[in-house]
């Protein structure tokens, strides 16, 4: 079984990477759980970038907007280390939420601290987690449009107050929400397999075939031989 490494966060919930794990483990892949300050993992064949607090504003020459988390400073600087790390050996990575947007930002890019229309994008109730909350436009041509089918519209789940903002050098919006604009994913398409989405797959993949496509889709790549 491949092995993907994720970095540890803080959440309310104590069981907070198993919906990470099962769609994972669903598709043939180990997901290896590190803590900032914790042994370096080896033999890592993927990188997943799970949600969690927000990223530390300072990272893109910003102030902390007064709704920004207190920042986790020992996450951000190991995730940006195991990015890096990702892109110079072309390894896969699939970042949710939180992830998508550190991955912004590790390429130059910004972020918006707090949507006008955050509403929209918080669910709260933990009942309504794998339920959709909007639809996304998919941009014709890109990753997500093949993993997706080449469905112009998707339905999903939402809960967070950021999103990106001035878009990282070499990556490419793949989907927007349909009403006010959010860039909803983002890709890289000079690298084997770099997807960010801002909704949370793991919570739908059980029940919805094309978030599932999304973790079946990563692992076909971690599974393949890379490109010599």
């Amino acid at each position: 079984m491949s092995r993907v490494v994720t970095v540890s966060g803080s959440s309310e919930s104590t069981d907070y990477p198993r919906p990470y794990i099962d769609a994972l483990r669903a598709v043939g892949i180990e997901l290896v759980v590190i803590a900032p300050g914790g042994a370096d993992p080896h033999g890592w064949s993927g990188l997943l970038l799970m949600g969690g607090s927000d990223v530390n504003p300072a990272l893109y020459g910003e102030v902390p907007h007064t709704e920004t988390q207190k920042p986790d400073d020992a996450r951000d600087q190991l995730e940006c280390a195991l990015i890096a790390d990702a892109i110079a050996r072309d390894v896969p990575v699939l970042a949710i939420c939180r992830g998508a947007q550190i991955l912004n930002v590790q390429h130059g890019g910004t972020l918006v601290q707090h949507l006008d229309s955050v509403a929209r994008h918080r669910q709260r109730n933990p009942e309504n987690l794998g339920l959709p909350a909007h639809s996304i436009a998919i941009t014709p041509g890109t990753l997500l449009a093949c993993i997706a089918g080449n469905a112009p519209i998707c339905e999903v789940n939402s809960r967070h107050h950021q999103a990106i903002a001035r878009l990282g050098e070499g990556l490419r919006v793949s989907a927007r929400d349909v009403e006010d604009g959010t860039i909803e994913a983002v890709e890289r398409p000079d690298k084997r397999f770099i997807l960010g989405v801002q909704w949370h797959p793991e919570n739908m993949s059980a029940s919805d075939a094309r978030q599932a496509a999304l973790f079946q889709a990563f692992a076909d790549v971690i599974h393949t031989e890379p490109r010599p």
